[in-house]
């Protein structure tokens, strides 16, 4: 199996959705890369892109069309100007024209050089686009296919996963109980062993940088979150929530920051009922953040980015014990490693898997984080992680009008909850005695997948989304 760092699950960018926004970006970004290695940028005359599958029926709704916009203006996620996410693609569709490479300036119409085949899907994956260049004679330059497999990881067409930079860990981890075997043979917890395999990328002090800056961003992600009223974009008329949620239990501010936020949380005293309004508070405000097209952090993806800062929000807030930043950076490498098993051995792709592949990920990924943050052992940690996904075996995703709103931000704050639930459990159970392990639940969940109709993997056409009476223009 494919090496995969903590890094490569946890990506800060744009909403609202990793596998439909960042993957089709990034895909963008490669693709005029590769021509830049083929053809002088100025002799391109026109470029165009196809959607297929999953990307054409939900693409718009998604912000595929802006992703790919912004991707071949030469916009990165990571650093592009928040305020830019909509301008750009606005100039696009009214001047009629696009700045290639964000330098070079060349005819673009929506109509002709969008083109969303929504009766079409490509057999590699549910989720395909396909991107060509011409120059002035209308000689073709360059042709790709490339493939959004998922929490922003993108293959192009003949690609396997992993090809390159291969990078030989001192810990090669492809399943729960391989990942057990080296933690009870070197005596270490789940984030000691990821630990090692990391160094091989990258020293520890820019592990912790790192990790601290992907911390940041979920932590600004919940304040602000926590703090915005109004309308969600894209005709759904959602209101957002986690503002009024917050203002209920804390009332009004008396804090300038996040920082401030947090410490004044941890501060006061909360009964059980207003912790579990503030868990999904805290979910909430990351995909309200989300879905209005802000910086959030694919955990393992944008549609369920808001589990597992909630329940960092409650191990450091409510959950008694003293949470330092190297607790913070121990709890995100256990939650990345949980993550990339599941995406070596099933998937994190709602076009592949349906919502189990990224709210039931995203679930198993914090509860055994925070098991082992609460002090739990090795087992207990892969115990909660089965049995949060084991109570989302079979979620469907089923964006209504195709947006990442409906039931998508509602279901992060059951996450959550199913989470920290799944850890309690687990830390008064003895996990030798458990009937299911981590493996077979993820086996089961990939075969549940298969079995899976495709009108309930991010089609928009099965669900919810088929049953609710609403009429959505498509942003």
């Amino acid at each position: 199996m494919e090496p995969i760092s903590v890094f490569d699950m946890f990506k800060i960018g744009v909403g609202p959705s990793s596998s439909h926004t960042l993957g089709p970006w990034r895909a963008a970004q490669r693709f005029l890369a590769a021509l830049a290695k083929k053809s002088d940028p100025s002799t391109v005359a026109r470029v165009q892109v196809e959607l297929f599958g999953s990307l054409a029926l939900t693409g718009e709704g998604h912000g595929t069309d802006l992703a790919i916009l912004l991707g071949l203006s030469g916009q990165d996620p990571e650093t592009i100007p928040l305020d830019e996410v909509q301008r750009i693609p606005q100039a696009v569709r009214q001047e009629k024209q696009i700045h290639l490479y964000g330098t070079h300036l060349i005819p673009f119409t929506l109509e002709q050089d969008l083109v969303f085949h929504f009766d079409k899907c490509l057999a590699q994956h549910a989720n395909g686009m396909k991107l060509h260049a011409w120059d002035e004679s209308g000689q073709i330059l360059h042709t790709d296919t490339y493939f959004s497999i998922g929490g922003g990881f993108v293959l192009k067409e003949g690609e396997t996963i992993g090809e390159e930079p291969y990078v030989e860990l001192p810990f090669p981890i492809s399943t729960a109980t391989e990942l057990r075997r080296y933690c009870l043979n070197e005596n270490a917890n789940i984030w000691e062993v990821v630990l090692m395999n990391e160094k091989c990328w990258r020293n520890g002090l820019a592990i912790k940088k790192g990790l601290l800056q992907i911390w940041e961003v979920m932590r600004d992600c919940v304040f602000e979150g926590c703090h915005k009223k109004g309308e969600l974009p894209g005709g759904l008329g959602v209101s957002r929530r986690a503002a009024g949620i917050r203002q209920t239990l804390l009332g009004v501010p008396t804090y300038e920051n996040a920082d401030e936020f947090l410490r004044l949380l941890a501060s006061r005293p909360y009964k059980f009922q207003q912790i579990v309004k503030w868990i999904g508070c805290f979910a909430m405000a990351v995909n309200e953040e989300n879905a209005s097209f802000s910086r959030v952090v694919t955990a393992p993806t944008n549609g369920s980015a808001g589990v597992i800062p909630a329940v960092l929000f409650y191990y450091i807030c409510f959950a008694d014990v003293k949470v330092s930043d190297d607790d913070i950076v121990k709890f995100l490498l256990t939650a990345g490693e949980i993550g990339s098993i599941f995406k070596k051995g099933s998937t994190i792709s709602a076009a592949m898997g349906g919502c189990q592949a990224e709210i039931g990920v995203s679930a198993a990924m914090a509860a055994a984080a925070l098991t082992e943050g609460l002090g739990g052992t090795v087992g207990q940690a892969l115990m909660a992680a089965e049995i949060a996904m084991e109570h989302h075996l079979g979620l469907t995703c089923d964006p209504v009008g195709g947006l990442v709103q409906v039931p998508c931000i509602e279901r992060n704050s059951m996450g959550a909850v199913k989470a920290i639930t799944a850890a309690n459990i687990a830390l008064e159970s003895d996990p030798d005695k458990a009937k299911v392990p981590l493996d077979n639940v993820i086996k089961t969940m990939w075969e549940t997948a298969q079995d899976m109709h495709t009108k309930y993997k991010e089609t928009s056409q099965g669900g919810l989304a088929a049953n609710i009476p609403i009429v959505v223009p498509e942003c």
